[in-house]
């Protein structure tokens, strides 16, 4: 199957959306533990889930933001690694912010702090561009390949050359024997 083609696979696609959300989860943690894990007497969830927590009025909802938005990066690599396209990251990402919404309502009520949606639409906006563009980035490097037609190639940059062309730029020219050189079937 080529690249380009998609096939639909719902165990896939519910296997991506589990591992982003973990992914997102474990690094919050992470990040939460090590800028507000020291300054505050009781790390629980609420730091995850609850709303409140967004409060630029102080040092540990600030902490908070902070935590978000570098977890917003963080997400875009996992983007890149785990769904790997980047016409599929906006998709991801939204969703990996609705099951957030969905979570935070269960956890502590329907967010009502506007502080907390704005840090949720800008983590969102940070997490999809960015992972677009990691995408875009890995999905545009040059595929090695280790032989073509026999010959040795650096990359698909050779695509558009011919045979002769290749040979005259020095790649694969010390695959290229003496008798296929003679015979002519090289062009």
């Amino acid at each position: 199957m080529f690249y380009g083609a998609t096939v639909w696979d719902p165990i896939l696609i519910i296997a991506q959306i589990v591992s982003m959300q973990c992914l997102y989860y474990l690094s919050l943690g992470i990040l939460q533990w090590l800028l507000l894990g020291t300054y505050v007497s009781n790390f629980t969830l609420y730091y995850f889930f609850d709303y409140e927590a967004v409060n630029l009025s102080s040092f540990t909802g600030w902490m908070v933001v902070i935590s978000y938005l570098a977890n917003a990066a963080a997400g875009a690599g996992y983007l890149c690694l785990v769904v790997e396209r980047a016409k599929k990251c906006l998709d991801f990402t939204a969703t990996l912010f609705f099951v957030h919404l969905f979570l935070s309502s269960v956890h502590s009520g329907f967010p009502t702090n506007f502080q907390w949606w704005v840090l949720q639409v800008i983590g969102l906006v940070i997490m999809a561009v960015l992972g677009e563009w990691l995408c875009m980035r890995r999905e545009m490097q040059d595929i090695p390949l280790a032989t073509l037609g026999g010959l040795r190639t650096s990359s698909l940059r050779t695509r558009g050359m011919s045979l002769t062309e290749r040979v005259k730029s020095g790649l694969g020219a010390r695959s290229l024997s003496a008798s296929r050189l003679s015979s002519g079937d090289w062009q």
